[in-house]
Formats: structure tokens, C-alpha cells, sequence
């Protein structure tokens, strides 16, 4: 699946103050790891958003917001928001903003080595 790469190019001009930042191709899309976390990818013209999951509610009341339920099933603290909110600048920030707040929190789930 192919993703949109002007969104792409949005949000690395808003992350580009980030220093800790890899660019990993998943889920068909293309997903920006923050601190060896998963904080934001795209999947064909939406933004994936991993936010606290305590705040999934309220956010699915705006605009162009969705539950993430690429797996068939809905996905705690992720959501998915289309191109009619995150329209402006302002937007597109106050998404990415959640997802950068969280990621400071947030669990890595990168494999840790077994000992032998």
C-alpha cells in the first residue's frame, strides 16, 4: 500500500527539531519511531497517532478522527486522522503534539537481547 508522501514530508518538517528520529516502512506505510517508540506513521492519506490512551475518547470527537482498527479490532491509544483534521498547519501540530507528549511516556516494545 502505497502512503502519502506530502504528508510525509509535513510531518518531518514538524519533527525536524527531533533529533532521535528513524523512518521505518510498516504496516504498508511508513511509520516515524521517536525514541525506539512507534509515535506517528502513515498508512495510505492518514496519519496513524499513538496518544495516552486516556485521552482516546475525547479525540475521537474531532474532526477526521477515527479509532485505529487496522487489525480488525480497535486499538488502545492509537488513532487514525484523515486529511479534513489536519488540514492547517495549527492542526497537523496539535496532532502530532499529542503523539510527541506520549511518546515521552510510552513503552518501548523494542526486543531486549536474552542473556545466555
Amino acid at each position: 500500500m502505497a502512503y502519502s508522501e506530502h504528508l510525509g514530508k509535513r510531518i518531518r518538517e514538524a519533527i525536524a527539531h527531533i533529533s532521535d528520529v528513524e523512518e521505518k516502512a510498516m504496516m504498508g506505510g511508513l511509520t516515524f519511531m521517536i525514541n525506539d517508540k512507534m509515535c506517528i506513521g502513515i498508512i495510505g492519506d492518514e496519519m496513524m497517532c499513538r496518544i495516552d490512551p486516556a485521552l482516546q475518547e475525547t479525540v475521537l470527537e474531532k474532526t477526521g478522527c477515527r479509532i485505529m482498527d487496522f487489525t480488525g479490532k480497535p486499538m488502545k491509544g492509537y488513532v487514525m486522522v484523515g486529511d479534513s483534521g489536519m488540514k492547517s498547519k495549527r492542526e497537523l501540530t496539535y496532532w502530532i503534539n499529542l503523539c510527541l507528549d506520549f511518546n515521552k511516556r510510552a513503552k518501548s516494545s523494542k526486543k531486549k537481547s536474552k542473556k545466555q
